[in-house]
């Protein structure tokens, strides 16, 4: 297994992009809208839910358009002192359950599994190890935002020392594969931050310090449905939490380790053009841009809210890749991006500085540092 894999060599296969949008009056649609009730139209745990696309059309009516200066997101004052990840975030990508079949190593080093049989680990694996690589300035984005700050700020000091800190060669720090039982076929919330904590014990985290910067995204396999995933008619893609959220289903569940930040993160290309399948690219090359679609909207938002809702969230709840999701025209659409591992297809992330501070969703943005 590689538990770490950083600056590996370009994966041999498109790592992302999808291919067709649904209908044009559907693509067109939803390219105008931007969510304002992500996670109050489903359930209060599901941070930063990505929904599903037939989901997001066919409920048009909890949805409206950013208005110019009004979608802004604010400081939530932190959990516990900690709003969002200030060091080099680090991934730790956990693909749960003896689904997931026999583990090898393809040509470019990547973890490749018999039961995947859509290649998403492979592509997660060369998008997480390729981020903060070849002049990346799509994970500037979220560098413009901290803690340390007032509640209800909207803006951050440079000298503030506090800002959310940029994937310097990779933001992939482990890969494991649990198998050590079948993973559930509808995992609850619960479930899923007891299978973060088990991972992070395996990758030795076992400080509190040690989860600052760190976030682990439970990956469900093919055919499973965790939380009630459905690829039918489904509400979510994706979501992230944390362990002690009272939110969670049956309550908070205690870490020994500290609280972690997870993702719940479904087989999502069972779902198709729902989840983003050919969202930036046609054909074949566009079978995978669902997963770091998903993948980069839960990893965008876990980083600048690290313990929802302690971080930067706008006055409906909704997180910086809430705002932009499933945007297929004008500034900030989803697009491809170029990294030392390949080509991948992710959505715009909000940005309160664009436009003199009226805000706006941006794929590009000069990395903040700290002095």
């Amino acid at each position: 297994m590689a538990e770490q894999r950083r600056g590996l060599r370009t994966l041999g296969v498109t790592g992302v992009a999808l291919a067709g949008l649904l209908s044009a009056g559907l693509a067109g649609g939803i390219a105008q809208a931007a969510p304002t009730h992500m996670q109050t139209v489903s359930y209060a745990y599901r941070h930063g839910m990505i929904p599903t696309r037939s989901y997001l059309a066919s409920h048009r009516s909890q949805f409206a358009l950013p208005r110019a200066g009004g979608r802004n997101v604010r400081f939530g004052g932190g959990v516990d002192g900690v709003g969002v990840t200030t060091g080099p975030p680090t991934v730790y990508l956990v693909f749960w359950g003896s689904q997931w079949g026999t583990e090898s190593v393809n040509g470019s080093g990547y973890d490749v599994f018999s039961g995947d049989p859509d290649g998403l680990a492979p592509n997660l694996e060369a998008f997480f190890t390729g981020l903060g690589s070849k002049h990346d300035t799509w994970s500037g984005v979220a560098t413009q935002y901290c803690q340390g700050v007032a509640t209800g700020a909207t803006t951050c000091p440079i000298s503030n020392g506090d800002h959310v800190g940029y994937p310097t060669g990779g933001a992939l720090a482990g890969v494991w594969e649990d198998k050590s039982a079948a993973a559930p076929n509808k995992a609850t919330g619960a479930q899923l931050a007891k299978e973060a904590i088990v991972a992070a014990t395996h990758f030795g985290n076992t400080t509190e310090a040690s989860q600052l910067n760190a976030q682990y995204f439970v990956v469900s396999p093919t055919g499973t449905h965790p939380d009630g995933f459905d690829t039918a008619s489904g509400d979510f893609c994706a979501w992230h939490d944390y362990n002690a959220d009272p939110e969670l289903p049956g309550g908070p569940v205690t870490s020994p380790d500290g609280n972690l930040a997870f993702t719940n993160m479904p087989y999502v290309e069972n779902a198709g053009e729902g989840c983003g399948e050919n969202f930036v690219n046609a054909g074949t090359n566009g079978l995978n841009d669902g997963v770091t679609i998903v993948g980069g909207h839960e990893y965008a938002e876990t980083i600048t809210d690290q313990f929802p809702v302690g971080g930067w969230i706008d006055k409906a709840g909704e997180e910086v890749a809430d705002l932009c999701a499933w945007k297929a025209s004008g500034a900030g659409k989803a697009k491809d991006i170029t990294l030392s591992t390949g080509s991948f297809a992710v959505q715009g992330i909000w940005a309160n500085d664009a436009r003199s501070g009226a805000g706006g969703c941006e794929t590009s943005h000069p990395v903040v540092t700290d002095p």
